[in-house]
């Protein structure tokens, strides 16, 4: 290692001092630090607008995030609006089907109805004549009925189809009520009793006379005093005024024939 003299440490300095000292020297030494204060400042510039790029960058991604899920979102719920359009459609097919169908179901159930009602009207006309001003009413609403346009189809064909089953329930029962009856020209006021629709018999409040309808000759004939027993009994069977029991009646069958 080189020991300066302590002479010529102060030598040394002395000289550098004096160089220092010099312009030339002075104004470099200016331009170096004014070059780095520059070199600095634009350092700092460029790191502001570094970070507030970072910071667009980020707000831009979280957008593109944003839209990406509300995209996704839209495309899941047009996917389901899809698939609710593609069911209307369906139903509306089947919708259009069915009331093709209904406007055919009425074209065919309004002469079904008619035939029904005629048929049945026909029916009461040739039955036995057991609760004639009854059964003729309920014809009469029916027929009534047919032409009332404030009246749907289904209740019309529901109301004949009760119709029939009231008629239906005559056939399964006895029954016995007073009316009056027309009897050599003069009315007269009976008891009935009808065995189904088998046959149908009357007597005279006083018991003095019975009778049936002759289903072939279509009139009502007297019956021998010895069916007036059974026609009594037959009246308290079906007022339940006692209990069942076998009747002796005679019947007409269907040739016409007594029994």
């Amino acid at each position: 290692m080189l020991f300066l003299s302590r002479k010529c440490q102060l030598l040394l300095a002395t000289s550098l001092l004096g160089l220092a000292s010099t312009p030339t020297f002075a104004d470099a030494l200016s331009k170096t630090i004014q070059t780095e204060n520059t070199i600095s400042s634009s350092a700092k510039t460029s790191q502001k607008k570094i970070d507030g790029l970072d910071d667009r960058t980020r707000k831009m991604l979280e957008k593109y995030r944003s839209a990406t899920r509300q995209t996704k979102t839209l495309l899941t719920y047009n996917e389901h609006l899809k698939a609710l359009l593609d069911s209307q459609e369906t139903e509306k097919a089947s919708f259009t089907q069915q009331l093709e169908q209904i406007e055919t179901t009425q074209r065919e159930i309004v002469p079904l109805i008619i035939n029904m009602q005629q048929s049945l009207e026909q029916f009461v006309r040739l039955d036995l004549p057991f609760l004639p001003e009854e059964r003729q009413q309920r014809i009469g609403r029916l027929k009534e009925m047919m032409t009332r346009a404030d009246v749907s189809n289904a209740e019309k064909f529901r109301r004949i189809i009760e119709a029939y089953q009231i008629e239906n329930e005559y056939g399964n029962t006895i029954e016995a009520y007073r009316a009056d009856i027309e009897l050599n020209g003069a009315t007269s006021t009976v008891d009935f009793l009808r065995l189904g629709r088998v046959a149908l018999y009357y007597q005279r409040l006083d018991a003095s006379e019975a009778g049936f309808w002759n289903s072939k000759e279509k009139h009502w004939e007297t019956l021998p005093d010895e069916y007036r027993n059974s026609i009594r009994q037959g009246l308290r069977i079906a007022r339940k005024e006692t209990a069942p029991d076998l009747l002796t009646l005679p019947i007409t069958t269907v040739a016409g024939n007594q029994q």
